[in-house]
C-alpha cells in the first residue's frame, strides 16, 4: 500500500507547483493535472526527447504519476466540470494571480462549501494577500529576492552572487506546499476539517538560508559568500580541491575525533605520502588525544589548532595526489564526510544511486526510459513512479465519467 493511497489531488498546471504535484503523486496519490486548452507552457519546454517538440523531457520529468485532463476554466461548462471535480478532492494545488479563482467562482469559499474537507494549498511568489505576487516573476528573481544567491558564490566578491541551478525557488515552495498538505491531511484525519494554506515563495527561500537571516536577525551580522562552503560571518579555510584527475572535490569536515585522525594518518602512510606532510606529527597527536576534543577552543588553543588543521592539511595533500572517486571512497572508508563535485549525469551514475534503487524504469512510448527514482526509501508504504507523464487531455473522459 502506498502511503497517500485514497486521496485525490486536483493540480492546476504551473510550472511553480509541478515538482509538488509529482512527490504527491509518486506517494501514491490520485494527482489530476488540469491543463487549459492547448496545454501548459511547461510542456514546450527543452530538452525534447529525440528533439521532437511534443516529448518535452521537462514536462515528462514533473509529471509523472499524474492523470491529465483539459478544463477551460474561462467557460461556464468548464467552471462547472471544474467545481465537480473540486468537489471530489482531497487537496486542491495551484499557483493562479490573486484574483483568478475568485473571479471565476472557484475560491475557497466557494468551493469549501461543497466541500467542507478540502485543503485548499495556494503556492504564489509572495503570499494570495500581497499584490507582488501578480508582477512578472522567474525562478531567478525568486531567489534572488529570497536570499539564497547571497550565500551562493565566491571568495572573490568582485564576482556576483551564484543562482543554484535546477529551479530551486519553485522547488522549495513545492517543499513547503507538499509537507503543508501532509501535515493538513494529518490533521484532518484526527478530527480536523479541510483548510486554506498560503505558500509564499519567498518566504519558503528565506527561511532556507542557513544562517543568514538568523544571523542579520539575532546579531546584526551579514554573512559572506565563500568558495565551495558555508556563507558565514567570518572567513573559514578553503575546502574545495582540484584532484589529480582535473575533476574536483570538497573536503568537507576534517577530522574531530581521535579514530578519525588515527584513519587519516594511516590512509597517508599506505599512499606513501607522511613525509610531504610536515604536520603529521600534529595527526599522530590528535590519534593519541585522550579526552574530548574541544572545537570551540580552535583559535585560541594553539595545540588543538594545529591538530585540527593539521587534518585539514592531509585531505588537500591527498586529494591533489589521487583520483576524485578514489579521495570520496578513501574518506568514506575513513569515516569522514566529503563529495567529489558530479555533474547531474555522474551523479546518476554513481554506485551508491544505482546501489540504492535510485535509478527505474518506467514504460513510455512503448519503451523503458530510466528515470530519476525516490530520494528516500519508505518500506512499509513504497514510493513509485505509477505511469509516465499525461499527453494533453489523456485522461479527459475518464475523470468526468468518474464524477457523473
Amino acid at each position: 500500500m502506498t502511503a497517500l493511497q485514497g486521496i485525490r489531488v486536483v493540480e492546476l498546471a504551473n510550472e511553480r507547483i509541478s515538482w509538488a504535484g509529482k512527490l504527491l503523486g509518486d506517494m501514491g496519490a490520485d494527482v489530476i493535472l488540469v491543463e487549459p486548452p492547448g496545454g501548459d507552457i511547461s510542456r514546450t519546454y527543452p530538452p525534447f526527447a529525440d528533439g521532437d517538440p511534443n516529448r518535452s523531457l521537462y514536462f515528462r520529468h514533473y509529471n509523472t504519476s499524474k492523470r491529465g485532463m483539459v478544463i477551460d476554466l474561462d467557460s461556464a461548462a468548464g467552471q462547472t466540470q471544474f467545481k465537480r471535480l473540486a468537489g471530489s478532492a482531497d487537496v486542491l494545488l495551484e499557483a493562479e494571480p490573486i484574483e483568478r479563482l475568485s473571479q471565476l467562482g472557484l475560491d475557497y469559499d466557494t468551493l469549501c462549501r461543497a466541500n467542507p474537507a478540502l485543503i485548499h494549498v495556494a503556492v504564489t511568489p509572495y503570499g494570495r494577500a500581497n499584490p507582488l505576487s501578480d508582477l512578472p516573476a522567474t525562478d531567478l528573481t525568486l531567489m534572488a529576492a529570497g536570499g539564497p544567491p547571497w550565500s551562493c558564490g565566491y571568495d572573490d566578491h568582485t564576482l556576483p552572487p551564484v543562482r543554484g541551478w535546477g529551479q530551486q525557488a519553485y522547488h522549495t515552495g513545492s517543499h513547503y506546499a507538499y509537507l503543508s498538505i501532509l501535515t493538513a491531511l494529518l490533521h484532518r484525519g484526527n478530527g480536523g476539517s479541510g483548510q486554506f494554506i498560503d505558500v509564499s515563495i519567498t518566504a519558503a527561500l528565506n527561511v532556507t538560508t542557513e544562517a543568514a537571516s538568523y544571523a542579520w536577525l539575532v546579531a546584526g551580522a551579514e554573512v559572506q559568500r565563500q568558495t565551495g562552503r558555508h556563507a558565514a560571518t567570518q572567513p573559514t579555510g578553503e575546502t574545495q580541491m582540484r584532484c589529480a584527475d582535473g575533476r574536483y572535490v570538497n573536503t568537507g569536515v576534517p577530522p574531530r575525533f581521535p579514530e578519525e585522525f588515527g584513519r587519516l594518518l594511516s590512509w597517508l602512510r599506505e599512499l606513501d605520502l607522511e613525509a610531504q606532510l610536515p604536520e603529521a606529527v600534529f595527526l599522530e597527536m590528535g590519534a593519541n588525544w585522550e579526552g574530548p576534543f574541544d572545537l570551540s577552543l580552535i583559535g585560541s588553543d594553539d595545540t588543538i589548532t594545529a591538530i585540527f588543521s593539521a587534518g585539514r592539511e592531509a585531505l588537500k595533500l591527498i586529494a591533489v595526489s589521487v583520483p576524485a572517486y578514489d579521495f570520496f571512497i578513501g574518506c568514506q572508508n575513513a569515516g569522514l564526510a566529503v563529495g567529489a563535485i558530479n555533474s547531474p549525469e555522474e551523479a546518476f551514475e554513481d554506485p551508491h544511486f544505482k546501489a540504492r534503487g535510485f535509478q527505474v524504469t518506467v514504460a513510455e512510448d512503448g519503451q523503458s526510459v530510466r528515470y530519476p527514482g525516490a530520494p528516500y526509501q519508505l518500506p512499509a508504504s513504497p514510493w513509485q513512479i505509477s505511469r509516465a507523464a499525461p499527453a494533453l487531455g489523456e485522461h479527459t473522459d475518464q475523470v468526468l465519467a468518474e464524477l457523473s
